[in-house]
């Protein structure tokens, strides 16, 4: 049998930090531990019915059972523009200013092989989701980190950036409602960041994955809502998170021209676009009923509020999370993130994601998905209480 050497690009790759931890929670469930795996992102409620029963009508279309254009279905980009304009009021043009994704995912890595060349340098926060870290590998570039911090809020202190990598950054990632952290950005933020790109000439990528969860009666805002955002960078939007959608692949990309060209560009190498059916219920989804948008987030606020109260009256303090369907809690000395996480998943059997997986600065922390029911995430909280760490 021959053996082949991967390519430098894939040499590149970071080492998949979670994939072990999910192999420990396999294994142990699979020898009949009853594990409660607080440790992932995925959503645990289904498609709402209506988008699903839009899909199954959609398949049953012949236009769709051919190949999609390249780029998407203009119904698509006219719903995503339509909705853009009434849940943020931001004018966009379907035709030059969206893509279409195969998931938020793909643009996140697709966008830095549009963008950097070998040795140029991309800015993304520390904490922060690993996925940007995977495209920017790709196109051989390198990493500039910008730590996140609860003493601001865990935002990017922009000052602390040097002169020097500002003057050679070409790219910063940025996500808020943030995962890890929970935190929320605000406006005066956002016009930072422009003000920052414009005099830095620097692609400002917004990943708005959790752009429907806010608590507190917190509406998330659009990096897009900002003067100036368009001329500087895009966000990415994922239908993962709002509605539910993770397995079906569908996201999209909404800003400036110059990016999104580039984008539809690379994926008219990478994909024949995305099945019709798909894009049709997406559109459905956008432009239907929002019911089930509130009241998804009204049940993840629920359970933030269940597990933060039960984790402080046994004695682990912590603070509750605004956005997104995470909570960040800090580790407990003398414990490192990953010993504390293996602690908890071979001696209460609940899985958390250690801090460290998310960059050097999550170092300290675990993450805790909001993403069981109640009565789970409490039992959790009883599990750990048995360990008498916080007592």
């Amino acid at each position: 049998m021959l053996h082949f050497e991967a390519s430098q690009a894939l040499q590149r790759l970071p080492k998949q930090f979670f994939a072990a931890l999910s192999q420990k929670v396999n294994a142990l469930v699979e020898s009949g531990v009853d594990v409660i795996n607080l440790g992932q992102g995925n959503p645990d409620q289904p498609t709402p019915a209506h988008i699903v029963q839009a899909l199954q009508h959609a398949a049953e279309n012949p236009l769709y059972h051919k190949y999609s254009p390249f780029t998407g279905h203009h119904f698509l980009k006219e719903a995503i523009a339509t909705y853009y304009q009434r849940e943020y009021q931001v004018t966009v043009d379907p035709t030059s200013e969206v893509a279409v994704l195969f998931g938020g995912k793909a643009g996140l890595v697709e966008i830095s092989q549009c963008l950097l060349n070998a040795g140029d340098i991309a800015l993304v926060p520390d904490p922060g989701y690993p996925d940007y870290w995977s495209g920017i590998s790709m196109a051989g570039a390198e990493m500039a980190t910008m730590p996140l911090e609860e003493a601001h809020g865990f935002l990017p202190d922009f000052s602390a950036v040097s002169s020097e990598t500002l003057k050679q950054a070409k790219l910063m990632f940025l996500n808020y409602p943030n995962n890890p952290t929970g935190a929320i950005a605000d406006t005066s933020f956002f016009k930072e960041t422009v003000s920052l790109a414009e005099a830095h000439q620097i692609a400002i990528v917004h990943d708005f994955a959790y752009s429907a969860i806010g608590f507190d009666q917190h509406k998330p805002i659009s990096f897009l809502q900002t003067p100036g955002a368009k001329g500087v960078g895009i966000e990415i939007y994922t239908m993962s998170k709002t509605y539910n959608m993770a397995g079906w692949r569908i996201g999209f990309a909404v800003g400036n021209p110059d990016l999104i060209a580039m984008i539809d560009l690379i994926q008219d190498h990478f994909y024949v676009s995305l099945f019709g059916g798909i894009q049709d219920a997406a559109a459905q989804a956008l432009l239907g009923p929002q019911d089930s948008v509130s009241a998804l987030a009204h049940t993840y606020e629920s359970r933030r509020n269940a597990l933060i109260t039960a984790l402080n009256e046994i004695g682990w303090s912590v603070q509750p999370p605004k956005g997104a369907f995470f909570a960040w809690l800090p580790v407990p000395a003398p414990f490192d993130s990953e010993g504390f996480a293996e602690l908890l998943l071979n001696q209460a059997h609940v899985a958390v994601a250690p801090g460290i997986g998310f960059g050097t600065h999550g170092e300290g922390y675990v993450r805790v998905g909001l993403l069981t029911e109640e009565q789970q995430l409490l039992e959790a909280v009883k599990r750990i209480e048995a360990l008498g760490i916080f007592q």
